[in-house]
């Protein structure tokens, strides 16, 4: 790829990522990510044939950012409970910067089951292995509760994730303003593994 080509793809990346987050994926427009990127239309097709095409790619670049910290934390040398507490940090550190991210997940994984597999390949992507063996230990120890670290992990994150997914109906129960909720979300980055920790602690 020439080097003019890779500086206008990745200007259009960031458009997108930029539009994306404003509209979301279904209220952005192709004419409107031209703009944003400066280029023409017909540019903007010539690189990516679709918005679709475009939303996957914006979110692999995203996601290639994320999961290699994901997995580091995953499987280093720390404890469950610190490995529980900088997950939950970075992820809804870096998702507040990428809020398009989970709904995406979701609507994508309906639409394609093996969306997944597409980009599990590549270094980086989290795994659980050094994880699960660190959760059998603690819990052999009575350092933990019996939990399994299949379920520990859905717990970890689902309560990371639902803030972002359920925002506009937890604004509305709450009765809280976007500054408000964006502070909660801050709470969030150290109260999640707080709330998970004390649950699983033997002591």
């Amino acid at each position: 790829m020439k080097e003019t080509d890779h500086t206008i793809e990745a200007k259009i990346l960031n458009a997108a990522e930029n539009v994306f987050q404003r509209k979301g994926m279904d209220g952005a427009r192709m004419q409107e990510i031209a703009n944003e990127a400066g280029i023409n239309k017909a540019l903007l097709h010539y690189y990516f044939r679709s918005k679709q095409l475009l939303f996957e790619a914006v979110f692999k670049k995203a996601f290639s950012l994320l999961a290699p910290q994901l997995n580091k934390i995953l499987n280093d040398d720390s404890s469950v409970e610190d490995k529980i507490k900088n997950f939950s940090f970075n992820y809804i550190s870096f998702i507040s910067e990428h809020p398009y991210l989970p709904n995406f997940i979701i609507s994508e994984l309906n639409r394609n089951p093996n969306f997944f597999l597409t980009i599990k390949e590549p270094h980086g992507f989290p795994r659980l292995d050094k994880f699960k063996k660190q959760v059998e230990t603690d819990v052999e120890k009575g350092i933990l509760k019996p939990i399994k670290a299949e379920q520990l992990f859905m717990n970890i994150i689902a309560l990371n994730v639902f803030p972002f997914i359920g925002k506009p109906l937890i604004k509305s129960i709450t009765n809280v303003d976007e500054e408000t909720f964006n502070a909660l979300l801050e709470e969030r980055k150290t109260q999640v593994a707080t709330f998970i920790i004390d649950a699983i602690k033997t002591r």
